[in-house]
């Protein structure tokens, strides 16, 4: 099944992949990949990162890198996230180009030497891949994707492109440059864009897993997206300083309409149910401030730990 690589190659290629309970795909992506390896005409090094898997995933890459020395692996100690993952591979990826890949196969491995090609010729210095669609996708969660693009394009800086995958092909220096960036709060997504460089998209038609299930529900990628706005844009707590400053304006309009109306009428103005729903009002937008302000500060409370981003176990 292995194949040895340590013939005279001029360039490696590093394909990092994140696996979390993957027992089902791990083999499978792995003579995908090698089916391809004679149309990429470089020597491949794969990179797992166990991020903390608690079936066989470890053992099965254990396993295949006995049979194949350009089979490297880290296990974390526990669960960090994908993008701790992402993180790692690329610490430890050693090739003059570097790929990031789901081990599922939603992600084209045919793609990757037309991909590998636009970095090599020098036209770009990223091949990024985007879905153009969400067929099999549950409505609600399509509906949230997209239009977490259109409102993050909106309030950062950082463009974001509609569907764009972890799936690219990179060149050392651009990898380089973005292991400058060691934060511990990570949206890669905002990372690659960050950076700058030269990149270009290929599009492709959504992709249902190979096997296994995912280990992202709605939940996490909710979480995922607000750590995402929090990464690259501080538009919010403009946002909620412009409401505090409209909310003052009309106590100062409503206090002084309230006034004039009892000097006017010579009467108290009634009306408890009304009073109570505008504190109630108010408090919620108060609230809702120390709510995003609250995100804003546990960024920053969390960055200046300086924990790691990951704890590795085991490595090969």
């Amino acid at each position: 099944m292995a194949t040895d690589t340590s013939k005279n190659q001029e360039h490696i290629l590093s394909i990092i992949v994140p696996v979390h309970n993957e027992e089902e795909t791990v083999e499978i992506f792995y003579n995908a990949i090698e089916s391809l390896k004679d149309k990429l005409q470089m020597a491949v090094h794969y990179h797992f990162i166990d991020d903390g898997s608690s079936d066989n995933t470890l053992s099965i890459i254990r396993h295949l890198s006995q049979q194949d020395k350009n089979i490297h692996y880290i296990s974390f100690s526990r669960n960090f996230g994908k993008e701790a993952g992402l993180y790692a591979g690329l610490k430890q990826a050693d090739g003059d180009y570097v790929a990031v890949m789901d081990v599922d196969l939603q992600d084209p491995p045919e793609l990757l030497p037309e991909m590998l090609m636009s970095v090599q010729n020098g036209d770009f210095d990223a091949v990024g891949t985007r879905r153009s669609n969400r067929d099999g996708e549950a409505k609600l969660r399509s509906w949230f994707s997209t239009q977490f693009y259109v409102w993050m394009n909106k309030i950062s800086q950082t463009q974001l492109v509609d569907g764009a995958r972890d799936y690219r092909v990179m060149t050392r220096q651009m990898v380089n440059a973005i292991l400058e960036l060691s934060e511990n709060q990570r949206f890669s997504k905002g990372i690659f864009s960050w950076v700058g460089f030269k990149t270009k998209y290929i599009s492709f038609e959504n992709r249902e897993r190979v096997a296994g299930n995912t280990s992202w529900s709605f939940w996490s990628l909710m979480k995922y997206a607000v750590e995402g706005i929090v990464s690259f844009s501080t538009v919010p707590l403009t946002i909620i300083t412009l409401v505090g400053f409209l909310s003052f304006l009309i106590s100062i309009v409503s206090a002084v309409f309230i006034v004039l109306r009892a000097l006017i009428s010579n009467n108290s103005v009634a009306g408890w149910p009304s009073m109570v729903t505008i504190i109630l009002f108010i408090g919620g937008i108060q609230l809702l401030s120390l709510g995003v302000i609250g995100r804003y500060i546990a960024a920053i409370f969390l960055e200046t730990k300086r924990r790691p981003i990951f704890i590795s176990k085991e490595e090969k």
